[in-house]
């Protein structure tokens, strides 16, 4: 059975699968789930902390929760509805932690510069135009930052996610109405920022790249033991 098990192909696997090889202990089976969530958690932890190494942080300590309480899970919506509540949670308690220990000084800094932008390396045959993407993909990530975080939160997981309005509202705990009333007054705050020829840029923002997605899948893992 041991054998079987280590031979399985749990990349392939399904989501219900993972999740009941995940709660007999099976650490392949959460690194699979945790693969394959790791880029949509990361951004909606990142819409949230407004800094990308915080939001690695936040959801390395969501997982450790998250694996404590598997046992928790009842199957009644995704594992990764769950696992959002829990991001959101871990990301919320992170900016409390902070309210209560920066000074004021170091708030009013941060209030200046909204988050950093990840810019991956990338060889391309057209330097100039790489070059204005990524000016695109740095105003856009700030507009998106500049939002207040509900309906960022609603941006991120719509529109640059791709969730739907009901699979939103269920991760938010929100009517779908909320949502689809956020995700408006979003767009439309920021049209007001950016100019239309920066659209084509939202499906790159926030990459959550190869490396960093292993490295967090691999500390996890590290820390469970597993």
């Amino acid at each position: 059975m041991t054998a079987t098990l280590h031979a399985l192909d749990y990349a392939a696997l399904p989501e219900t699968e993972l999740v009941a090889l995940a709660k007999a202990g099976r650490g392949e089976a959460f690194a699979a789930l945790m693969t394959r969530g790791n880029q949509r958690l990361f951004r909606i932890a990142r819409s949230i902390v407004r800094d990308e190494g915080e939001a690695e942080d936040v959801l390395q300590e969501a997982y450790v929760r998250a694996f404590a309480k598997l046992g928790d899970f009842r199957g009644e919506a995704s594992i990764y509805t769950w696992l959002t509540r829990i991001v959101i949670n871990e990301a919320h308690g992170r900016l409390r932690r902070r309210r209560d220990t920066v000074e004021l000084s170091e708030v009013e800094v941060a209030q200046g510069d909204p988050g950093q932008v990840l810019m991956f390396p990338g060889v391309s045959d057209d330097p100039e135009r790489d070059a204005a993407r990524a000016e695109a993909r740095r105003l856009l990530e700030r507009a998106v930052d500049a939002l207040p975080e509900a309906f960022r939160l609603v941006f991120v997981m719509r529109e640059v996610e791709g969730a739907s309005i009901a699979e939103t509202a269920q991760a938010l705990g929100v009517r779908p109405e909320t949502v689809k009333t956020r995700l408006h007054r979003a767009r439309r705050l920021l049209r007001q920022a950016l100019d239309a020829q920066l659209a084509s840029a939202l499906t790159g923002a926030f990459p959550f790249l190869g490396a960093r997605c292993e490295r967090i899948t691999a500390a996890v893992l590290a820390r469970l033991g597993l």
